[in-house]
């Protein structure tokens, strides 16, 4: 019976020690707002989705690398 007081009483300060603890820690800084959302298009040649930003655009189409690019256009003509 004495060890479950001892292990309440114990219990008891932990939890004391541990609410004292969090009050004492700073508040996270404030978030900044989330970035607007981009159109996503989608690659012509492999067809991958991705932001509009971050396409190569090429006679109305959209392409994810300079490589599918190369392969969508023939040679000589750029």
């Amino acid at each position: 019976m004495k060890y479950l007081l001892v292990l309440l009483v114990l219990a008891v300060g932990w939890h004391m020690w541990r609410s004292q603890r969090v009050k004492r820690t700073p508040p996270p800084p404030p978030k900044k707002g989330l970035a607007k959302p981009e159109p996503m298009v989608h690659c012509a040649h492999c067809g991958v989705h991705l932001p509009q930003s971050d396409a190569i655009r090429y006679q109305g189409a959209h392409y994810c690398s300079q490589a599918h690019l190369a392969q969508a256009v023939p040679p000589g003509k750029s």
